[in-house]
């Protein structure tokens, strides 16, 4: 396999100030906002970017973690016992504006399945979508909202998101297979 770095640090940082500032910008302010990130990469950019957000709009934004394992349409062939995290969400979603949050945008699948769960904790008012990485490959028709880097991928590569809080190092690669 080969590692190839398509963002470095310094990039996901100037990538996650811009997604912050056009969450604002779009929904006039953050007023009945809440920030949900997948799990497990999409909490940390969740809390960055309500940070961010709270710098320059001086709201706090309350931030929720989702598992989505029960929701998945593939439970039943991943053939092993699923581990099932704790979501947490902090405060009622009704009649709010949910930011979803998570790393990697691939086939939609994912996002689909947080859809799901997130209106088994109410009715919010909408759910928009912000991702670090769109790499395409859409199996249903699930777009983001926000997307810190579109990056076409081959179906022969992988996209890693390594952040310091989940992995010790930040970057973005693609890592591609290497046939022998």
């Amino acid at each position: 396999m080969s590692e190839k770095v398509i963002m470095t640090q310094q990039e996901i940082q100037r990538a996650l100030t811009r997604i912050a500032h056009e969450i604002a910008e779009r929904n006039q302010g953050c007023e009945g906002m809440v920030f949900i990130g997948m799990m497990t990469r999409g909490v940390p950019l969740a809390k960055r970017l309500a940070e961010r957000i709270s710098e320059f709009e001086h709201v706090d934004i309350p931030i929720g973690a989702l598992d989505i394992t029960l929701y998945r349409d593939d439970i039943n062939s991943l053939g092993l016992q699923p581990v099932v995290r704790r979501t947490d969400i902090p405060t009622d979603i009704t009649g709010k504006r949910v930011i979803l949050v998570d790393d990697v945008l691939f086939t939609g699948r994912s996002i689909r399945a947080a859809l799901d769960a997130i209106i088994d904790f109410g009715r919010p008012q909408n759910i928009q979508l912000a991702v670090l990485i769109d790499r395409g490959h859409r199996e249903l028709p699930i777009r983001a909202d926000y997307v810190g880097k579109n990056i076409p991928t081959s179906g022969t590569e992988d996209v890693a998101v390594r952040l310091t809080e989940t992995d010790g190092r930040e970057e973005v690669v693609i890592i591609k297979s290497v046939e022998d």
